[in-house]
């Protein structure tokens, strides 16, 4: 990183616990912000400069919505937290606009279809991201450890906005959870016999409280690299969790191969977890904790898509085909 400004504020928001993610995030906006003002520093500008780079990323570089809601959250927290110059609460600019996204929402016959063509490598990612709801990068994410067999749950920690939460697990992937965690064991042992394996990266002082951790079967990742690599902030020897990219492809590939004719995505297995969970009765406050959803309201968006037999909306075209009207 060649600013030493932007560097300050990378440490300032890993020493809070950012997730590694938010932190290039912010510090893309904030080097972007900085050279829209010809490399002004940051403090001798304020509102104005700053309602300036919102407008023109709506009107001159048509950004969407949730990009123009990141760039503001990069420059909110530097002049609040960094900076300690807070912004106006009424700024001023062209927001940019967004049509409403309804979800893509799989029927439980192409989710079955989905499953059976999808590479088995990633069949059990896969079948916890519609089994249990998760976010693509929450299920790569899982340590071993946080799959409970005893209350037949996966414990989410540090998930979207920080949350932690419990979720559902089918009992139907206890078995294939099981193997895939003897999987990891075989992995650590050979591991452990490499002197330059440093252990599994461990978030925040967890490692400094406990040194023996980063070599524990708990900690590690449950879907696993299958290659050792060279930690980019400690240069440490480490496996790190399966790629996610691959998980992407691997679904939209096995849509076509299942010619589905929609739009898939690792997300709209999560869609469809939400849709059926509805389907079948489950009250929508579950469904929201399940899905770890701040507020009610981002939850009932499934509720427009489902299709509850006689409590469906009916086409006016037909009652008119099968009413009084006859055939057309």
């Amino acid at each position: 990183m060649a600013s030493s400004f932007l560097q300050q504020v990378a440490d300032y928001m890993r020493t809070r616990r950012y997730a590694k993610r938010t932190i290039e995030t912010y510090l893309h906006w904030i080097r972007f912000y900085i050279l829209f003002h010809k490399k002004q520093h940051p403090s001798q500008l304020g509102n104005a400069e700053v309602e300036l780079f919102l407008t023109w990323l709506a009107v001159e570089r048509h950004v969407a919505f949730k990009t123009q809601s990141s760039a503001l959250n990069a420059l909110v927290f530097l002049y609040r937290e960094f900076l300690q110059q807070p912004l106006s609460l009424q700024l001023n600019f062209n927001a940019a606009k967004t049509p409403p996204k309804l979800p893509v929402v799989l029927t439980r016959v192409e989710v079955g279809a989905l499953l059976r063509w999808i590479d088995p490598k990633y069949k059990l990612v896969a079948q916890l991201l519609y089994g249990s709801g998760l976010r693509l990068m929450e299920a790569v994410r899982l340590r071993v450890k946080d799959i409970d067999f005893d209350y037949l749950s996966v414990m989410v920690w540090q998930g979207k906005g920080n949350k932690n939460r419990r979720v559902t697990l089918a009992s139907e992937l206890v078995p294939a959870l099981r193997q895939q965690i003897i999987h990891v064991e075989r992995l650590l042992d050979a591991d452990l016999q490499n002197p330059v394996y440093s252990g599994v990266w461990l978030p925040y002082a967890l490692a400094l409280k406990n040194p023996a951790a980063p070599k524990q079967l708990g900690w590690h990742y449950l879907f696993p690299s299958n290659q050792l690599s060279r930690d980019p902030e400690s240069k440490l020897i480490r496996r790190h969790h399966l790629d996610e990219t691959c998980v992407r492809k691997a679904i939209k590939f096995a849509a076509f191969q299942a010619k589905i004719g929609k739009n898939v995505t690792c997300h709209t297995l999560r869609h469809s977890f939400a849709t059926h969970l509805l389907e079948s009765g489950a009250d929508i406050r579950t469904v929201q904790e399940q899905l770890g959803h701040s507020d009610v309201k981002t939850t009932q968006i499934y509720t427009h898509v489902l299709s509850r037999g006689g409590n469906a909306v009916k086409s006016p075209l037909s009652l008119l085909l099968h009413g009084d009207g006859g055939a057309v």
